[in-house]
């Protein structure tokens, strides 16, 4: 039997080229290797608030993109997290056994409550409810960056504190990835990782850029002090913009050397982008295939909601039972 992988993205922000080849590239092979279920997770945006027709816009386009990139909805489970109501119930559930002290640990609630006025309870609670989606689907799996990794090791606190309170209930998943992809920095701060949410213009080329919006980002690209390519000391900008091009074109890093070594940033960067833009090219065209038909996509979300229900039910009625609740 193949091991369940569960993974999340918030319908935020653009995804980009390091969201592509971090991370659904390799969700594309993955889907033939495990069972894969790759969730919208819009309860998890609303820590904050959204505009509800664009939340609504945004959840679509994210499903999208991810069957352009190849993500094949017959192979692989594609869902909205909204759809299926026991994230939330076993989210309740699991917040009565975390320990706040647990959650006012986590990095990244110190470090977007130190920019909020006023602090919702969503955002303290939210990797319990990061855990629930995790744990309600008994994935073994969850591919993850660095940014989730403190919250994927308190799902598995979570995990284990329940069963040793509770009895066995959840499948402590593992915190090694199958398979790691290339780390894209920003494209103005190189020191940075690519953030849909960076508000920088020339921060990250978004996967629905134009080819001339993305050609003008790479072009606006930081590099360093050098006049040409140098593979002994060249600065993080330099370096990630040869990164993209070797995640997009395959290339060696025999191959990189030969064809980069000594070239003025200015020729460095046409080639970039135009490798960029042939890559996303075909990309964009299926996403337009895809979009052309709103009942296309009504009907993933349906189907995927109704595929992976019958798992949380089980999963939902097994906690009730495990802690004395009523469940049928």
């Amino acid at each position: 039997m193949k091991k369940r992988v569960f993974s999340g993205v918030q319908p935020t922000g653009n995804l980009h080229i390091g969201n592509y080849l971090g991370a659904i590239k390799n969700f594309v092979q993955l889907q033939h290797d495990y069972e894969c279920i790759f969730c919208v997770v819009d309860l998890h945006a609303i820590t904050v608030y959204q505009d509800p027709a664009e939340l609504r816009a945004k959840i679509r386009e994210i499903l999208a993109l991810f069957m352009a990139c190849g993500i094949d909805p017959k192979v692989a489970t594609l869902m909205v997290q909204s759809t299926v109501p026991g994230h939330a119930e076993l989210g309740w559930m699991l917040t009565c056994v975390t320990p706040v002290g647990w959650l006012e640990r986590m990095t990244q609630y110190k470090d977007k409550s130190l920019k909020q006025e006023t602090i919702g309870d969503g955002l303290l609670q939210y990797p319990v409810l990061m855990a629930a989606d995790i744990l309600l689907y008994q994935a073994a799996i969850v591919p993850v960056g660095d940014d989730q990794a403190q919250h994927l090791e308190l799902t598995r606190d979570i995990a284990q504190r329940f069963n040793s309170l509770y009895g066995d209930t959840f499948v402590v998943p593992e915190t090694k990835l199958p398979s790691v992809g290339a780390r894209i920095m920003g494209l103005d701060e190189p020191d940075k990782k690519m953030s849909k949410s960076a508000t920088g213009a020339n921060h990250a080329v978004g996967l629905l850029d134009p080819p001339e919006v993305a050609r003008k980002k790479i072009m606006r690209a930081t590099t360093d002090s050098n006049p040409a390519v140098d593979f002994e000391t060249m600065g993080p900008g330099v370096r990630n913009l040869l990164a993209i091009h070797q995640a997009f074109s395959g290339s060696t890093d025999d191959q990189m050397k030969a064809n980069f070594d000594g070239l003025r940033y200015g020729d460095l960067k046409k080639q970039v982008a135009e490798t960029v833009v042939g890559s996303l090219e075909p990309l964009q065209k299926r996403y337009a295939e895809i979009t052309a038909d709103p009942s296309y996509l009504d009907r993933i979300i349906l189907e995927g909601g109704e595929r992976v229900n019958p798992i949380a039910q089980d999963t939902v009625r097994l906690t009730k039972q495990r802690m004395g609740l009523f469940s049928t």
